[in-house]
């Protein structure tokens, strides 16, 4: 007897992700209407000449998403908050504008045709280490620690706000650009050496590849070295939200770092319910 949902997707997630994908629209249009002065440009108008002379001044951001409404719905929300946004529909499309285009963060949807977001994650990660935020309709826990497993610096389950989208996005370029303002000493404890300038990492003399949000990290604990550092303290310096008892968001990140760094030492000690400190002893 066939089966009806053969696919990749069963018929009930694609009508699920149809929904939440209204969903989205719908906030974006309404965000649109509410900002004051908001105004379509036309082909030749002024608005599009004043956009195309200031367009160098602007953050560029990609977007990969199979929703083509959604992406003409962001590009516009997120022109409006100063940035410019490139979309792509497919993962292969996205992969090689990822790779060859001048992006300062990529907006990656998982569930994409040709090849899936993870999929694109993982080549991009083995070339680039471009920024990246991933949106997920999955609602299981594993499927977002799988992202983060993969190299993202950050996720936004949806539906989600416009907005929250947003300030997630400020906040990893904050991140990102740290070596601009920080304090560019090279950190060095134990068999670790950090430099903030270069965004390099060493354990005992060979070089660690770092994601963003690895790397800050890093050198937050190493900064505060021999003091726990709080969930809550580093969750609000580096991903500018508050902490919530069911993210497993910073535990990922801690165990990456562990993976890459300890080779055997205890280096990042977990205080059970409070944080973690970094060591830097055997």
């Amino acid at each position: 007897m066939p089966v009806l949902a053969t696919g990749w997707f069963p018929f009930q997630t694609k009508l699920v992700l149809r929904i939440v994908k209204s969903y989205i629209a719908a906030l974006i249009c309404a965000r649109l209407r509410n900002r004051k002065g908001f105004q379509i440009a036309y082909p030749g108008s002024e608005a599009v000449q004043m956009e195309t002379a200031e367009k160098q001044k602007k953050l560029s951001l990609l977007l990969v998403d199979d929703d083509t409404e959604l992406c003409g719905l962001m590009k516009e929300f997120f022109a409006q908050a100063g940035y410019h946004l490139d979309c792509a529909h497919n993962g292969r499309d996205g992969l090689a504008c990822a790779l060859n285009g001048a992006y300062d963060l990529l907006i990656l949807d998982v569930m994409l045709p040709v090849f899936d977001g993870l999929t694109v994650l993982q080549q991009l990660r083995r070339r680039k280490n471009l920024p990246v935020i991933m949106l997920t309709a999955r609602v299981q826990q594993q499927d977002r620690i799988l992202g983060l497993n993969t190299g993202a610096d950050d996720y936004l389950p949806k539906p989600f706000n416009p907005d929250e989208l947003l300030a997630r996005v400020r906040a990893v370029l904050r991140r990102a650009d740290t070596a601009m303002w920080k304090d560019s000493t090279v950190l060095s404890i134990g068999d670790i050496r950090l430099n903030p300038a270069t965004r390099e990492a060493w354990v005992a003399g060979l070089a660690v590849e770092l994601t963003a949000a690895e790397f800050d990290l890093l050198e937050m604990l190493m900064r505060s070295a021999g003091r726990v550092v709080t969930r809550e303290e580093i969750t609000a310096a580096l991903f500018e939200r508050e902490a919530t008892p069911y993210d497993r968001f910073l535990d990922v990140h801690i165990s990456h770092l562990r993976t890459k760094l300890e080779r055997g030492k205890k280096l990042i000690r977990a205080v059970r319910g409070v944080g973690y400190v970094f060591t830097g002893a055997a």
